[in-house]
């Protein structure tokens, strides 16, 4: 899976992913009343109108990017009925050849590690049978428990060939009460690189590891230095645009290929028309808003790729 996302990246000249993060507060009001006049103000009635509000977005926008991030806790607030409406967006995705990174940070050890990673990536055994549940692409993983909790998806990811990206410098400004602690003379997010660069070595794809990082890109001097001791692991780089991140902030996370990262823009596009920026669209063509700041966010960093 690694490859195809190099290739799509390569294919749409566009290294970003759209967090499909919905909120009710971003759904408008069409959208709304229609799924709550079929559904009632009910759980099922919000996950109706996360759904045709996901549906509207990749509609407009699928052309353009290689990748989706739905971040999973957006829907799970809604329960089993936000479960499927994040179901059917994986499968929606899956349908338009978009490559899905399921946005569910996990993290435990053993059989439950296992279990999350057969769930999102795998398959499940139900008597003579086999099924695949969510069957995301990618999902990130949270390492604070060690190997003991990255080996499971490893092994998930080596049998299916799809893969994960580490959380290792996030984005969010406390951050640094954990990941910047000094230990033996350099932060923790630098143990936990050198980590994800030893366990994707097992893990392989054409040029880059199935194994990748997250590092925000509100923190640009920090991915400098980790892309060096990450050369063969993606970066899926949160924070662009609402939380501060532009394009310029940005090269030291690519490699000369022009490959290497992957940049997450969510409320910054799937909410586009909220901004003064894109507030001619209006409500009603919502997802055309949102295409436009797709090719506004391809635009900026692409420039900033020629100019470094």
């Amino acid at each position: 899976m690694i490859n195809k996302l190099c290739e799509k990246i390569r294919k749409t000249n566009a290294p970003i992913v759209v967090g499909l993060d919905p909120m009710l507060s971003y759904i408008p009001e069409h959208i709304l009343k229609d799924a709550f006049r079929e559904y009632g103000e009910t759980l099922k009635g919000a996950a109706e109108a996360v759904w045709q509000y996901n549906k509207a977005i990749i509609d407009a926008t699928w052309d353009l990017i290689p990748a989706v991030k739905p971040q999973i806790a957006m829907y799970e607030q809604f329960g089993v009925e936000g479960l499927q409406a994040f179901n059917k967006t994986v499968d929606y995705c899956h349908e338009k050849d978009l490559v899905v990174i399921g946005d569910i940070k996990r993290g435990d050890i053993g059989s439950t590690s296992a279990a999350y990673a057969a769930g999102h990536l795998g398959k499940v055994q139900v008597g003579s049978k086999t099924y695949r549940a969510f069957d995301e692409d990618f999902a990130t993983v949270n390492p604070y428990l060690g190997t003991d909790g990255i080996k499971p998806f490893v092994d998930v990811c080596k049998e299916e060939k799809k893969g994960i990206f580490i959380l290792v410098k996030t984005s969010n400004p406390s951050s640094g009460e954990f990941q910047d602690r000094l230990i033996d003379g350099k932060p923790l997010y630098e143990h936990v690189a050198e980590k994800v660069a030893a366990w994707g070595e097992e893990h392989m794809g054409d040029a880059y590891s199935y194994v990748g990082a997250v590092v925000g890109a509100t923190y640009p001097e920090v991915g400098k230095a980790l892309r060096k001791i990450m050369p063969k692991s993606f970066i899926l780089v949160p924070g662009y645009g609402a939380q501060g991140g532009k394009g310029a902030d940005l090269v030291h996370y690519f490699n000369e290929d022009g490959l290497g990262a992957i940049v997450n823009s969510s409320r910054g596009i799937i909410a586009a028309y909220k901004q003064e920026k894109y507030a001619r669209f209006g409500a009603e063509h919502f997802a055309d808003a949102s295409r436009q700041a797709v090719l506004d966010m391809i635009e900026d960093i692409s420039q900033a790729l020629e100019q470094r």
